[in-house]
């Protein structure tokens, strides 16, 4: 299919979750734009200039997939971008909940867009960000759940904090 779809997220830091994710939406759709969410109200561990740089380290064998970041809500930038699908991963039942929300949200304010949902893998239900910045921060292996290229730089980053 030569449809272009995004799959947004705040990838702070990015794991092999989310590669899973990104990897299987690039088999299926023509291009899968991967946004970073830029939120002043956050205050990320890796700036999003590090978020895309680590993202196109991981996802450099893929040529069908372009990194970029946004400000703002996604339904807008979907709609400035002429996408008009988004590619979620879900975990378990709680994220159902909220990127059901968040859906139901989107198509609201942009009512020519549509939210696919792709399970996450049986290796990764556990996985989020935040438990890889903890288990780097205090000197824990995370090389299980972060994509080899980018290991030793979030390792890097994690353990100044």
């Amino acid at each position: 299919m030569n449809k272009t779809v995004i799959c947004p997220g705040s990838f702070d830091p990015v794991t092999l979750g989310h590669l899973d994710i990104i990897t299987r939406a690039s088999k299926m759709f023509g291009k899968v734009i991967v946004a970073v969410l830029v939120n002043s109200g956050k205050n990320p561990t890796f700036s999003t200039e590090e978020r895309m740089e680590l993202l196109r380290e991981a996802t450099a064998g893929l040529d069908n997939v372009e990194i970029t970041s946004f400000k703002g809500l996604l339904a807008e930038y979907c709609k400035s971008s002429g996408v008009d699908t988004i590619v979620k991963g879900l975990r378990a039942v709680s994220d159902f909940e909220y990127e059901f929300q968040m859906a139901l949200a989107n198509k609201k304010l942009n009512p020519q867009l549509e939210t696919i949902f792709l399970t996450a893998d049986a290796d990764s239900t556990f996985l989020s960000s935040s438990m890889v910045r903890e288990i780097g921060s205090m000197g824990g292996d995370i090389s299980n759940f972060v994509p080899a290229p980018v290991h030793d730089r979030i390792v890097k980053k994690l353990r100044k904090q």
